[in-house]
């Protein structure tokens, strides 16, 4: 085999070496027992390091339309094997990070060529100083929009738990805000993945403060 057609088989990340032609994963050169689904599912995830693939683009890719599974119940049980073979943490993720009811995304240190170690792929600044209006993909008036990286990760958390009283304590606290859709803002910097943008407010109940926003929820910027 070439040396650059076997070199794009491997992918390293973070001690971990996964081999897609043999369909193994590896750790300080010993193999980890890995089921083929699991597998496939971190070889979809190594694809586009930092970018959310949705629960149903595994679906599509893993379970063709004929295929009479459960599917979340597949799908979250192939989860956590990967989980366990990575060593990783739900609640902590240093792998393999969920997003409630969207999917999941790879948060872990991918490896250039020659074992330069680089983090998952970052917000592109490019859009810094754009003006912007806040959107929400799903139709809601409103978005909750949280105002630092603490609160980004415990809105999650509470997502995942379906804490609604704990989600009400943050908005009451104005750690998590509540703003309308079509709230304009103006992005003042990229962060590093997940937590997207940190915006301004210019206009509403909120405005002035900053919040971090997801690229996905800025209209005419995705």
């Amino acid at each position: 085999m070439p040396l650059d057609a076997r070199d794009s088989a491997l992918l390293r990340f973070d001690g971990f070496e996964v081999d897609l032609r043999a369909g193994e994963l590896h750790k300080s050169k010993r193999k980890i027992k890995l089921q083929e689904q699991p597998f496939q599912i971190l070889a979809i995830l190594l694809e586009q390091p930092g970018e959310v693939v949705t629960r149903e683009e595994l679906q599509k890719r893993l379970w063709p339309a004929d295929t009479f599974v459960d599917f979340d119940h597949s799908l979250n049980t192939a989860i956590k094997k990967l989980r366990h073979a990575l060593g990783d943490d739900a609640d902590k993720p240093r792998f393999v990070e969920t997003l409630p009811r969207r999917g999941y995304r790879f948060i872990g240190h991918m490896e250039e060529s020659g074992g330069v170690s680089r983090p998952a792929k970052a917000a592109a600044p490019a859009l810094v100083g754009k003006i912007s209006e806040l959107c929400d993909e799903s139709g809601s008036p409103f978005l909750l929009v949280p105002m630092d990286e603490d609160t980004f990760k415990e809105r999650e958390k509470l997502e995942t738990a379906n804490d609604d009283l704990g989600l009400s304590l943050l908005v009451a606290s104005k750690k998590l805000l509540l703003v309308p859709s079509g709230t304009q803002v103006k992005v003042l910097a990229a962060r590093q993945v997940p937590f997207g943008y940190e915006v301004r407010i210019l206009d509403g109940e909120h405005i002035g403060l900053t919040a971090l926003v997801p690229l996905k929820h800025l209209k005419g910027l995705a």
